[in-house]
């Protein structure tokens, strides 16, 4: 198990803004990775309505569930490491773990096994170190959709800001507001269960 503050900028993207940054950026097709995020709440979203998320991401052959709570700055993370057989049973019977994200999440006041997998989210993502932070092009799928967006993750808030706008002003992309991968995945959840009546 261990813990980080995560400080992150983000702007979505249109599909020929993300093609420009990418060929700027990263000209090495096979520079993108491909990940998927396996998310989980309860019914009634206990996770949510505490500003928090829990999911597993799989990349390759490696899993890890990552809890991710409010913090003064950015998002604490609380990530611990799994098995490939634990986040099967996690994904396929909903029967996750033991471990420190389980303590975490019953101080919350949230009965653990209640949590369910509610879907998942593929991202192919191209990450580049830039100007003493980390820039991330998502092209992420999910639930018939399809986007594209922009991450800088850094260590300062201040000077991660003033490097983003800049990156923003210098390829002309405006400022869009941008909701989190689950944000957005619970969205068109949403909308897909309402246009079903």
């Amino acid at each position: 198990m261990f813990q980080n503050i995560e400080i992150e900028f983000k702007n979505m993207l249109t599909k020929e803004e993300y093609e420009l940054l990418l060929i700027k950026f990263t000209t090495v097709e096979s520079k993108l990775i491909t990940q998927e995020n396996h998310y989980f709440d309860t019914k009634d979203f206990a996770l949510k309505n505490e500003q928090s998320a829990l999911r597993i991401r799989q990349k390759g052959q490696q899993f890890e569930m990552t809890l991710k709570q409010p913090a003064n700055i950015g998002l604490l993370e609380t990530t611990q490491n799994l098995t490939e057989a634990e986040a099967t049973l996690s994904i396929q019977e909903g029967k996750l773990p033991s471990g420190a994200i389980k303590e975490i999440i019953s101080k919350m006041d949230i009965v653990f096994s209640k949590l369910s997998y509610f879907g998942s989210l593929k991202t192919n993502r191209a990450e580049m170190n830039y100007k003493g932070g980390i820039l991330v092009l998502d092209h992420s799928l999910y639930l018939n959709k399809e986007d594209y967006e922009l991450e800088y993750e850094v260590e300062n808030e201040q000077l991660g800001q003033k490097i983003f706008e800049e990156l923003l002003n210098q390829y002309n992309i405006p400022h869009r507001k941008t909701e989190n991968k689950i944000q957005r995945f619970y969205n068109q959840k949403n909308l897909l269960k309402n246009s079903a009546f």
